[in-house]
């Protein structure tokens, strides 16, 4: 891709996710935490399956199990724990929790796909941890939505190999389209079963819904699965360290968040983790997985999935 192509969308998709941390909050003034990113997704499934319907939809039970379990991780884990970890900790330090993510997706391609990473890389995945531990203060106990923001990475590292893996089957804008309605409606139920739903509708609460819908859910998956299929999903997502920066910028920016010292020590050790795994990810193509060990890696996928969709 062009240099200043994919600068752009990255920037695009980076301020996007970003931002959407603290137009969320906001958003949970009206809207119960799970209703909220709910109707945020299943909105944007409609509208995108809409747009999406004259191209390929996936042929098998099989193929539709695998966007579904996508969606699962990807969409209703992701912004599920997302929003429910806004209740406690600030749009800041949820956004630095959840960008973690590359680091753990070098792990799960060292032990999932046989990919061996050179020292400098491994000392900015230890940088990184590190730089979480800051992050949250150098304390151990933490809030609840601190293990929801954890949670959140780790779902969302995992959908990142699944995606690299299965996205080349699907159609980008279809997948899309029909991941964000899988999570949605999965997040939907959990809305209605699993808390109290709080609904209130002014002009604010309907912009806010619109808004996470189309720019933050739409406009937002769809660039960034399309780069994600571009290039290695590590170096991609080696590029969300952005998104903490717009996290914490429209934090302070529309809700007036103090960011703490600890907050910014640790978020730059953390972007300092992710750039060491950046920098030196393509200077030489030892990051290869071998044939076997892909192989493994597909069997393995391919029985998660059946098991998934079993379930």
């Amino acid at each position: 891709m062009n240099p200043i192509l994919f600068a752009i969308l990255v920037v695009v998709t980076t301020s996007l996710m970003g931002s959407s941390f603290a137009i969320g909050k906001i958003g949970l003034t009206y809207v119960s935490p799970l209703l909220l990113v709910g109707m945020r997704f299943t909105l944007a499934g409609l509208l995108m399956a809409l747009w999406v319907r004259k191209k390929p939809i996936p042929a098998t039970l099989g193929e539709w199990g695998k966007v579904g379990l996508i969606g699962f991780l990807q969409t209703a884990a992701v912004m599920g724990c997302i929003f429910l970890s806004l209740r406690t900790i600030t749009a800041g330090e949820s956004s630095i929790l959840t960008f973690m993510n590359p680091l753990l997706v070098v792990i799960w391609g060292t032990v999932f796909l046989g990919m061996r990473y050179r020292f400098s890389q491994w000392a900015g995945v230890l940088v990184g941890i590190a730089g979480v531990f800051i992050t949250l203060g150098s304390h151990l106990q933490w809030e609840t939505g601190t293990l929801f923001g954890i949670g959140s990475a780790i779902s969302w590292s995992i959908a990142t190999i699944l995606v690299k893996k299965w996205g080349i089957h699907f159609n980008v804008w279809v997948m899309t389209a029909y991941q964000m309605l899988a999570g949605g409606i999965v997040l939907l139920i959990m809305g209605v079963t699993l808390e109290v739903p709080k609904l209130i509708l002014t002009p604010t609460s309907v912009f806010i819904v619109l808004w996470l819908a189309i720019m933050a859910s739409i406009v937002q998956f769809a660039t960034w699965f399309y780069l994600l299929n571009q290039g290695d999903p590590g170096r991609t997502s080696a590029f969300l360290f952005l998104a903490p920066f717009f996290g914490v910028l429209s934090g302070w920016l529309l809700l007036d968040e103090v960011v703490q010292w600890h907050v910014y020590a640790g978020g730059l050790l953390i972007f300092a983790g992710i750039f060491l795994v950046n920098w030196t990810f393509s200077a030489k193509r030892q990051s290869q997985p071998s044939a076997a060990s892909s192989d493994l890696f597909s069997r393995k996928l391919d029985v998660f999935s059946k098991k998934a969709i079993a379930a």
